[in-house]
């Protein structure tokens, strides 16, 4: 609720009352809340206390829209699932991290502090017990107990631990993880594509707000995909101490209720037709420079430009579908 209302308050011209709103979300409950609440903020922002009425907005009643293949892409991309999501060998940096010298540290500690021998411990508990801490931090802003019995050495490798998974799990790890995301990144830039031809011909933008609820997992992906923190070296099992100054943190990039917004600008005055449409993201909230440069700004046929075998080459279909053996039997 107060995410929309912030957002409503930085783009009131287009997050404005009568403006026509679409809402997406994943089949998921947690998201189907999240996109609920999002719109009563929204609303609330928009009209004040009143309950909302056909009258006022329809796109603030009724049912939220599903949409997995943009929302859960991953569920449904055959490769993914095979190679990476139940493919256990898929995370064995993950897996030789959890068993290593630093881990082995962490472990001896946590166990010292709390009276009980070594091997009565693993990472997989003492990670549940860090993200008990940092779940009440973040949501409840209140320390734990559990905080206690961590050191900021033990944060870093656990962080670390965490960062690992994500990357072989959503991030550069493997390609089939972002390349995955290119049906929404597609679907994102043919909204904009739609809004610039409804613009260019003088008519109303039927969709000037599209406002879609996904996962961490949805989020990461993309932003792989598109070339956002990316390191010089891979995250690997080996390498934690010459990562530290790393930009692939996981709990910065998605955070919870982690969010991405790309606007859309018409611009007067402009020296090339090609600038006159801009595009600029946020990532919760911040502007995030475009990679390979350090503008927040860029035009929309640069953007196109800078992601043409994305948007020509990515197929979903071919990217993600596993060969069906169609020999007959015998």
């Amino acid at each position: 609720r107060l995410l929309a209302r912030r957002l409503a308050a930085r783009f009131p011209g287009l997050l404005a009352p009568q403006r026509r709103f679409v809402f997406t979300s994943s089949h998921k409950s947690r998201c189907l809340n999240s996109s609920v609440a999002f719109r009563e903020g929204l609303y609330r922002a928009l009209y004040g206390p009143q309950p909302p009425t056909p009258e006022s907005n329809p796109a603030m009643l009724g049912d939220i829209h599903v949409n997995d293949t943009l929302m859960r892409f991953f569920d449904l991309c055959e490769k993914f699932v095979r190679d990476v999501e139940n493919n256990k060998g898929a995370m064995h940096e993950l897996d030789d991290f959890k068993t290593g010298s630093e881990m082995k540290k962490v472990i001896e500690r946590i166990a010292d502090k709390l009276c009980l021998p070594a091997d009565k411990l693993n990472a997989d508990l003492v990670q549940v017990a860090f993200f008990t801490c940092s779940f009440d931090l973040a949501i409840r802003n209140i320390s734990s107990p559990w905080c206690s019995i961590f050191s900021e050495e033990d944060a870093m490798v656990l962080e670390y631990l965490n960062d690992l998974k994500q990357y072989w799990k959503r991030g550069y790890g493997y390609d089939i993880n972002s390349r995955a995301s290119c049906v929404l990144f597609q679907d994102i830039v043919r909204n904009l594509e739609q809004a610039i031809a409804e613009c260019k011909n003088s008519k109303p933008i039927s969709s000037p707000a599209i406002l879609q609820f996904g996962h961490a997992e949805t989020l990461q992906p993309l932003l792989a995909l598109m070339g956002y923190f990316k390191d010089s070296k891979p995250l690997k099992a080996n390498n934690y101490r010459k990562q530290m100054n790393r930009k692939f943190r996981s709990g910065r990039i998605v955070p919870y209720a982690a969010n991405m917004v790309f606007v859309l600008y018409h611009c007067d005055h402009v020296q090339s037709p090609n600038e006159e449409y801009r595009v600029q993201i946020l990532l919760n909230e911040k502007l995030l420079e475009f990679p390979s440069s350090e503008k927040t700004v860029i035009s929309f046929a640069h953007l196109k430009h800078r992601y043409k075998d994305i948007l020509q080459k990515c197929h979903f279909t071919d990217v993600c579908d596993v060969p069906r053996n169609t020999t007959a039997g015998a």
